[in-house]
């Protein structure tokens, strides 16, 4: 019996939507050689992420084995797939393999942290396989909410696994590949030992639309209207920024493309032959010279980003265009949970300019890139993997995505992030547990989610600040009486006297008071001036602020 073992790790993406990051490895435990699926990042709210720019997996993990991945390899460009992709690239230094639209985006996102763009290589669709270390890996072409999505097929010494991706079963994408079931029967048919499965829409009931569904509709709304039209959608969804061109094109209206995300994906598009037909677009500039009923801006900003052009526009005017009463504004997209603050937000600047504003509550401007519970059905009936391991989703849609395998007859174990699994027998089992968590982009650093930083301003946001300065001279004497600024809280509290005053008169009589040893003791200083500032602010306001004590001694 062989002493070498197949592992899959998931480090994010299961347990969570987003951040995706999974390992696969073979080899004697502890010395497997590694590949990597995917390292996406996930985004953060102002609640639980004050001020952070991305959120990364930590790879701490795999940095540490850097010299045993052979390979890191992007199933699409989705930013919670590709988007860690550079600023990970220095601690994990192995080649990247991706299509040729999902290493266009790439090769943009490594140029703007200078890093070399040879450091990806572009691969074509199945049957092509790349060698990396023990594994064989294939790219096969799977339908999504973006160009060139593929599952990866894996083969490994002790069978082949397929790494869904994210995966539609639509036949009519518009854009990019369609479902092949035919060719998915073939891959599988001598045997597949895991199917490493999305598990996002497992608790939507009825069989997924097509891409191709949309069209009819959103032509009738584009003709019906009388004023400017402007829709919003993902960026990356091509085939629908494209469905939405053409209704446009259709009602006779020059198509204006906004916002940086929306212009990179169509030329990526183009440039890699992905789109061949696009309608043609003006400037924003020569659009000011259209009347409004004829144009049709194409914006991003479908999630409500504060800084995207939909957000802009509600708020006035962007690039010279500006939205008035008898507009339209579609949301071709469907509102991710946590989220909905920032587009009701929107929605409701436009219907103050007295825009009318149409979002996918009928279910006709919008499809789903995922697959639905009947879908995820089909394809393992398709797959017959010996075992289906759910990832991508929150842990009640693994949990469900298991009972579902196992009611179809398919053995399942859920793994969420940081649980090793050893493949290697007939019977998956947890080898391992490793520790994972979150790395936070903050400006231009990297930090720890446990470092400190986001919890410190969290408290800051919440509580307020004071500062409290306090100089002591060589005969251990304080050089006048202390003094405060504050921020973040009010100026005045319940006797209506100005905080700052009161914070500085409690301080004064405090070192009036304080013994010759206390003041030769700067620690225990500290501690008693920052206890006295949160009990009289208490008192005051009714907080107690984070309090940041400065004593400087003159030598």
């Amino acid at each position: 019996m062989s002493n070498e073992r197949l592992i899959y790790l998931p480090l994010g993406g299961a347990g969570e939507i987003g951040m995706n990051a999974y390992v696969y490895g073979y080899g004697k435990p502890g010395q497997e050689r590694l590949i990597v699926v995917d390292i996406g990042v996930a985004f953060p709210d102002m609640d639980s992420t004050p001020g952070v720019d991305l959120i990364l997996p930590d790879i701490t993990w795999l940095a540490e084995r850097r010299d045993r991945i052979d390979a890191v390899f992007i199933t699409h460009a989705h930013e919670d797939h590709i988007g860690a992709v550079a600023h990970t690239y220095d601690r994990l230094g192995a080649p990247i393999y991706a299509r040729a639209f999902t290493a266009n985006i790439a090769r943009r996102k490594m140029s703007e942290h200078g890093h070399p763009a040879e450091a990806i290589t572009t691969v074509s669709p199945w049957p092509q396989t790349v060698q990396a270390g023990r594994f064989h890996i294939g790219f096969l072409p799977m339908s999504h909410s973006i160009p060139e999505s593929s599952a990866l097929i894996i083969d490994t010494p002790d069978g082949r696994v397929i790494h869904s991706g994210d995966f539609k079963l639509d036949e009519t994408p518009l854009v990019g590949e369609p479902f092949d079931p035919a060719l998915w029967a073939e891959v599988s048919k001598d045997g597949v030992k895991a199917l490493i499965c999305d598990s996002t829409n497992v608790f939507s009931p009825n069989p997924g639309r097509s891409e191709a569904s949309l069209g009819p509709e959103i032509t009738k709304l584009v003709a019906a209207a009388q004023g400017m039209v402007v829709a919003t959608t993902f960026a990356s969804n091509v085939a629908r920024v494209k469905t939405l061109a053409d209704a446009g094109q259709r009602a006779g209206r020059s198509i204006v493309l906004l916002g940086r995300a929306m212009r990179r994906m169509i030329e990526a598009a183009i440039e890699t032959g992905v789109l061949k037909d696009f309608p043609k677009v003006v400037s924003p500039e020569d659009a000011r010279a259209i009347p409004r009923e004829n144009l049709m801006l194409l914006v991003t900003g479908s999630q409500g980003e504060r800084r995207a052009a939909s957000a802009q526009l509600a708020r006035g005017k962007y690039q010279g265009l500006q939205m008035k009463e008898g507009d339209l504004f579609l949301f071709s997209s469907k509102t991710i949970p946590g989220n909905e603050r920032g587009v009701i937000g929107i929605i409701n600047a436009f219907s103050e300019l007295g825009v009318d504003v149409v979002d996918d509550s009928s279910g006709l401007y919008h499809v789903s890139g995922h697959a639905n519970r009947p879908d995820l059905e089909r394809l393992t009936a398709i797959v017959q993997p010996q075992t289906l391991i759910p990832m991508h989703g929150e842990h009640r849609h693994l949990r469900e995505h298991a009972k579902l395998a196992q009611g179809n007859g398919v053995q399942s174990i859920l793994a969420v992030n940081g649980m090793m699994i050893d493949l290697s027998g007939n019977s998956p089992k947890v080898a391992e547990y490793i520790e994972t968590g979150r790395t936070y982009l903050d400006g231009s650093v990297q930090v720890g989610a446990l470092d400190g930083v986001v919890r410190d301003r969290i408290r800051m946001a919440l509580n307020g600040h004071v500062v409290v300065t306090l100089i002591i001279d060589d005969t251990d004497e304080a050089l006048g009486d202390p003094w405060c600024e504050v921020m973040g809280l009010p100026e005045t509290g319940r006797t209506r006297v100005p905080l700052v005053d009161i914070l500085e008169a409690d301080l004064s009589q405090l070192i009036g008071r304080a013994s010759a040893k206390t003041m030769r003791d700067d620690d225990k200083l500290h501690d008693d001036m920052k206890r006295l500032v949160r009990q009289s602010c208490q008192n005051e306001i009714g907080k107690k602020p984070e309090v940041t004590i400065v004593i400087s001694r003159l030598s």
